[in-house]
């Protein structure tokens, strides 16, 4: 619903600027007139210190990014091809600039490919920050991915292979403790597909408990909702609509103070297991109030929402009122909010 230009702009701006010392970015899949490709290429000739994560077995992409690590590699920039037996998915950009005497580091964190044609047709999400400990993490990790350095301690990322799997059964734990104690527990998570076994029976588990779990999945969901003594307090959705749901959204009430996160890996086997992924929090309170909002208003779809039921099979979400189409409302609001920044929905 806005421009994917900003992330252009944000490449190009870095490319051209005297001060910025290095950019490091992941390509999983990437257009055939990428601005991004062409900024990156600026800059190695400049004499900036380009790094250029490509994932050459990018399904259905493969030419593609064997050419353009190709042509990067001619324009001076040091390409490199992932860590062993791992697919790099993870969608992050680091810019190192000089400030005062100062390096600072500015980052984008997505869940969506650096693409500008699928950027048209997904609704993703993307964070833009300068929070230190983000960037200190994001560092780290290219220098574990161009093998500068061993796995990390991760600050405040969650990273697959290493601890991101971790990190959301714990979280999902901690929901289960504070409905135990009679705290607000609530999970929303929203993604692609569901599909990782031990993640499935943490999820039943809080459900006993008393989590509240509202999961909006647009594909393959190998969780059964409904099923009494097992999964009473969770409901599946699917959304289906003029653009491709994409993005990963996680919410977990915590009690009353809520973490919100967005990543590029879905909860599936491949994702937290066989491919660097990375899982950002959210630390911003007006963003997070965006997110919430987008996941309310997909929990709300009586137009293209589809819910799961007990026996596998899906059927319509209808309301007694107009069906209420989340898209479109998310589209309204936003480009509201951009033409009005005071604007309240």
């Amino acid at each position: 619903y806005e421009s994917f230009e900003a992330v252009e702009d944000f490449v190009s701006e870095a490319a051209h600027d005297a001060n910025v010392l290095a950019i490091k970015v992941t390509l999983y899949r990437v257009s055939g007139d990428s601005m991004i490709i062409q900024s990156l290429a600026y800059a190695a000739g400049a004499g900036k210190q380009v790094t250029v994560v490509v994932e050459l077995k990018a399904r259905f992409d493969e030419e593609r990014n064997i050419a353009w690590a190709k042509q990067l590699e001619q324009a001076g920039c040091h390409v490199v091809y992932g860590l062993v037996g791992l697919k790099t998915h993870a969608k992050v950009i680091l810019v190192v600039r000089q400030e005062e005497g100062t390096l600072n580091r500015y980052v984008h964190v997505g869940t969506g490919n650096y693409n500008n044609q699928t950027a048209k047709l997904y609704t993703d999400v993307g964070l833009f920050t300068a929070n230190k400990h983000i960037g200190q993490d994001v560092a780290a990790l290219f220098n574990e991915i161009t093998g500068f350095s061993t796995p990390h301690d991760w600050r405040v990322l969650g990273v697959s292979p290493n601890d991101l799997k971790q990190k959301l059964i714990a979280m999902i734990r901690r929901e289960a403790e504070q409905a135990a104690q009679g705290k607000p527990a609530r999970i929303i998570a929203k993604m692609n597909s569901l599909s990782n076994q031990d993640v499935v029976d943490e999820l039943y588990a809080a459900s006993q408990a008393g989590v509240k779990i509202d999961l909006i999945i647009r594909g393959v969901c190998c969780l059964r909702p409904h099923v009494p003594g097992l999964s009473e307090n969770i409901t599946v959705r699917s959304i289906v609509d003029r653009y491709l749901e994409h993005a990963r959204i996680y919410y977990f009430a915590n009690g009353g103070t809520p973490d919100l996160w967005i990543s590029s890996a879905d909860w599936m086997s491949r994702n937290l297991n066989r491919r660097v992924e990375v899982m950002c929090p959210v630390l911003s309170d007006s963003i997070k109030e965006m997110l919430i909002q987008v996941l309310e208003l997909n929990l709300s779809d009586t137009a293209k929402a589809r819910k799961l039921l007990p026996n596998g099979k899906y059927e319509h979400i209808r309301g007694e009122e107009e069906p209420f189409r989340s898209q479109f409302a998310a589209q309204q609001i936003i480009t509201w909010k951009n033409i009005n920044p005071l604007f309240e929905p």
